[in-house]
């Protein structure tokens, strides 16, 4: 999966006889590419606009524009704690602390010990929507250095003229600090970096000067690479107000990427083998369902046209047999279900013993309804309860008793 880095430029600093620096964006950005983010695959400086298109986008800040700030942290609901932070720090602050930005480190809890880091929001803010602006979404935010047990020492070329030595940028589990080594405090300091058993890396342009300081061979460490290593770390700036807006959207498109990827083409290869497999099943299934039902209808066709001969267009098998059917029996005198005679004998199988006659009558095809005045609840239970396994339904309305057919399946 690819990574594209931008490198934010430094921050502009006060000079003497000038005021206030303005914030504004800038023309032009550094970048990074790499497919893995483990090595560099390409590198460069173009507008926003032009910068290449990469699965992720990250924006990467330069030492001198995070500071570090331990505190312990309040126990506040998340919706208050740039509030709580901001009555924490603003004595410890140079700036307001309302213009500032905060991020907390990954894993900080509540009620403990943890680092903040502090920036212009403004600034920040200015940066990523110039980004955002030519098409970036930048997932995360992340320092060049920060607090860490694994002591480290990093020099870099002066941004001033070229004839100034290399900074110093030192982080370890007290915090970072970036200082020049023209002073006396970086010598005064190095014998104790040196006893903590500390890693030195210089980019390729400060590397002579560096061993020379140190007196001791140093990693030749680019830029471009100290980036990436801030890419494999936990940090992640965009934090409360700067967070990314669509976490969820963002998270569909990253995980559709990441399955879209080489690496996911068997599964996709075995989705849509399945997917085929399942599309054929099923209409094999449709086609043998299709092949029972009209074996189904031509057994009932069959067996109409030889119960009853008579028939010569069979348009409703089931309907027509059980008119004929119907036909035969009335023809034979035989009462039917529906038949008011039926009716009359399955309510008088099932009266209640010492109950007295129904007060009225009134007769449908197939429904026979009395009024039973003087009948209980069990007694209405009872009735029921008898003629239920024989098919029978009965059904209660306002003291009135209807007795039907119950329907095949269904319960009375």
């Amino acid at each position: 999966m690819s990574i594209l880095v931008v490198k934010i430029p430094p921050r502009e600093r006060l000079k003497p006889g000038r005021g206030d620096a303005p914030e504004r964006s800038a023309s032009e950005y550094a970048y990074v590419l790499s497919n893995d983010g483990l090595a560099v695959s390409g590198e460069g400086r173009c507008a926003p606009s032009l910068l290449p298109k990469a699965d992720t986008v990250v924006a990467v800040l330069a030492d001198t524009d995070v500071s570090w700030q331990r505190v312990t942290l309040p126990r506040a609901p998340a919706a208050r704690l740039r509030a709580a932070l901001v009555g924490v720090l603003e004595e410890t602050l140079l700036e307001d602390a309302e213009d500032m930005h905060f991020a907390l480190a990954p894993g900080s809890a509540a009620g403990q010990p943890a680092w903040v880091a502090a920036l212009p929001r403004a600034w920040l803010t200015l940066h990523l929507s110039a980004l955002e602006t030519a098409g970036l979404s930048v997932e995360r935010v992340l320092p060049s250095a920060w607090p860490d047990d694994t002591a480290l020492g990093h020099f870099a070329e002066a941004q001033g003229a070229a004839d100034e030595p290399p900074t110093l940028t030192w982080s370890d589990a007290n915090g970072v600090l970036t200082l020049g080594l023209q002073g006396g405090f970086a010598r005064q300091m190095l014998p104790q970096w040196i006893a903590g058993a500390s890693r030195w890396s210089a980019t390729p342009g400060a590397a002579t000067a560096a061993e020379n300081w140190l007196g001791s061979p140093v990693q030749v460490l680019g830029e471009d690479e100290r980036a990436l290593q801030a890419v494999r770390s936990r940090w992640n700036l965009r934090q409360f107000e700067l967070a990314p807006r669509h976490r969820g959207t963002q998270a569909v498109r990253e995980a559709f990427r990441r399955f879209m990827s080489p690496a996911y083409r068997p599964v996709r290869w075995g989705l849509a083998t399945l997917a085929v497999v399942q599309v054929i099943g099923l209409n094999l299934w449709a086609w043998h369902e299709r092949q029972e039902m009209e074996q189904r209808r031509v057994a009932m066709v069959e067996l109409l046209k030889t119960a009853h001969p008579q028939v010569r267009a069979v348009l409703d098998a089931p309907l027509q047999m059980q008119r004929e059917t119907d036909q035969l029996r009335v023809a034979a005198g035989k009462p039917g279900d529906t038949d008011l005679e039926t009716l009359l004998n399955v309510a008088a199988s099932a009266w209640p013993q010492g109950a007295a006659p129904a007060a009225s009558l009134r007769f449908e095809p197939g429904r026979l309804s009395f009024t039973a005045l003087d009948w209980g609840p069990q007694q209405i239970e009872q009735f029921r309860g008898q003629l239920r396994p024989a098919g029978w339904r009965v059904e209660e309305n306002n003291g009135a008793l209807t007795l039907s057919r119950a329907p095949a399946g269904g319960r009375s």
